[in-house]
């Protein structure tokens, strides 16, 4: 079965081509490796400002220029850790999109040493940017006025543990159910349960 074709024949694409091949091939691998290494970390820019100045500079390009360079250069990868693809199909794959032979070289033997553990990194990432760390709850019992003295508002409040994949904080999520909505709340749970179970 052939590869799928993961880099797209578009304008923007065929401009960051260009800029690319134009990239001194010592500096164009310093470049790749540096992405490659921070690829599975979203919440974090690869570059600081100062470093995107520092390469404005040493690449001759505008900003603007820059960023889709890096962007492209991002998209490449993170096809290559979708479609896992081999260094030689990855390598074809952007001589086909007039990479130079020598710059797909760089992607193939960079991808190569790092692919296999960047793919790794991108399975342990979880979907969502916050995960569940901890529960706890508390019930609080709300009396009426004087009026209406018999009757009592209970309200049950969740208390959501919640940490970032990228940072070691962890952040307290307060939720605060009446009978009714804890009630729905629980039979959601069920629901997802069932379907979680139904997958497993």
């Amino acid at each position: 079965m052939a590869a799928p074709t993961v880099i797209p024949d578009t304008i923007s694409v065929r401009k960051a081509v260009s800029l690319i091949n134009a990239i001194d091939t010592g500096k164009f691998s310093r470049l790749l490796s540096r992405i490659l290494q921070k690829l599975h970390l979203k919440a974090e820019s690869t570059f600081t400002e100062e470093e995107e100045e520092k390469l404005q500079a040493a690449f001759s390009v505008e900003k603007q220029d820059l960023h889709l360079v890096l962007e492209t250069i991002a998209f490449i990868l993170e096809q290559a850790v979708y479609h896992n693809l081999k260094p030689t199909v990855l390598q074809q794959q952007l001589e086909h999109s007039k990479v130079d032979h020598d710059k797909a070289e760089v992607f193939a033997t960079t991808w190569a040493a790092a692919g296999p553990e960047t793919v790794e990194k991108f399975r342990q990432r979880t979907l969502s940017p916050q995960k569940l760390e901890s529960v706890g709850w508390q019930l609080n019992l709300q009396m009426a006025q004087s009026t209406q003295a018999k009757q009592k508002s209970p309200q049950a409040v969740l208390e959501l543990g919640m940490s970032n994949e990228d940072s070691k904080n962890m952040e307290k999520v307060f939720v605060e159910f009446s009978h009714q909505e804890l009630f729905e709340f629980y039979n959601k749970l069920e629901t997802i349960q069932a379907q979680l179970d139904s997958l497993t």
